[in-house]
């Protein structure tokens, strides 16, 4: 990491739902929060509690100098909402092949 630089990551407690166009696209108890540096906190949902058969792989890849390179995914209705890092780096393993999305719903 550069200095001033952090990355945590940790189970949430917190029930994380996601829902696009008033469908859902994923619901979990098992997220991992991510919290960054000038970053707001983002959550990474297992792929078992994520509707993967409504998404569509893009082409799109960024990197991150922290986290590796991310892959994305779309719905026909929203391009590269979805992404995850399948060889993340490794001081952040834990993220493996999690999906994050931009719009999150949380609760208890």
């Amino acid at each position: 990491m550069t200095t001033g630089h952090r990355i945590t990551i940790e189970a949430s407690d917190a029930r994380v739902r996601v829902v696009h166009g008033g469908q859902v696209l994923a619901e979990s108890d098992r997220a991992l929060v991510l919290r960054e540096t000038g970053c707001p906190a983002r959550y990474y949902v297992p792929p078992r509690d994520v509707r993967l058969d409504l998404l569509t792989p893009s082409e799109t890849h960024t990197y991150c100098p922290f986290k590796g390179t991310a892959s994305y995914w779309s719905l026909p209705d929203a391009a590269d909402l979805v992404w995850a890092y399948p060889e993340p780096k490794p001081d952040v393993a834990a993220i493996k092949d999690h999906l994050c999305f931009y719009e999150v719903e949380v609760g208890r």
